[in-house]
């Protein structure tokens, strides 16, 4: 009989482990599947690509003005094609970045997630494809603040990301 009972608790014992084993696996298929899911999907979601209704310098012209009249402020426009220029690099195509800041909305995150700074101020980016259309280009923030979470979702994630629909509204093609 003890030869029985012990069997049957080797036959137990086994298969519990065989159930850990395969509860370790599925958990480990299931993390990898995750990472390679967010890896391939996470970068193309993370910026949002329109083609413009206008030109180059139409579109950078309008934007800075809609910038203006939705109460940020436009802290800089840089062309890249210029830029690169300076330093002999030569670019057949044309790249406008578009710096956009509203103070209280900033002051609103930075007062509890100052590390966010690297990402400021906001950045359109107005460029010619190599199809020749011209696109406009910009951080999902909505997305980008649900990976934050707290006080960047409620601001960025909220009204910033809001405004910017409207900032670039009538400029591309929907």
């Amino acid at each position: 009989m003890s030869n029985n009972a012990s069997t049957k608790r080797m036959e137990t014992n086994a298969k519990t482990k065989h159930q850990y084993s395969s509860f370790l696996f599925g958990i480990v298929i299931g993390i990898v599947l995750v990472v390679a899911f967010a890896m391939w999907f996470i970068p193309s979601a993370m910026l949002e690509t329109n083609e413009c209704v206008y030109g180059i310098d139409e579109t950078v012209s309008k934007l800075q003005d809609n910038i203006v009249a939705h109460g940020w402020k436009v802290s800089g426009v840089r062309d890249l094609k210029k830029s690169m220029a300076k330093d002999s690099v030569k670019l057949d195509y044309e790249v406008r970045l578009v710096s956009l800041c509203n103070a209280n909305y900033a002051k609103r995150v930075l007062d509890k997630d100052r590390y966010v700074s690297a990402m400021m101020p906001c950045t359109i980016s107005v460029w010619q494809g190599d199809d020749g259309k011209i696109y406009l280009t910009r951080i999902n923030m909505k997305l980008m603040a649900k990976m934050f979470g707290g006080n960047i979702s409620k601001i960025m994630g909220g009204v910033v990301a809001q405004q910017e629909h409207e900032i670039v509204k009538g400029l591309i093609k929907n």
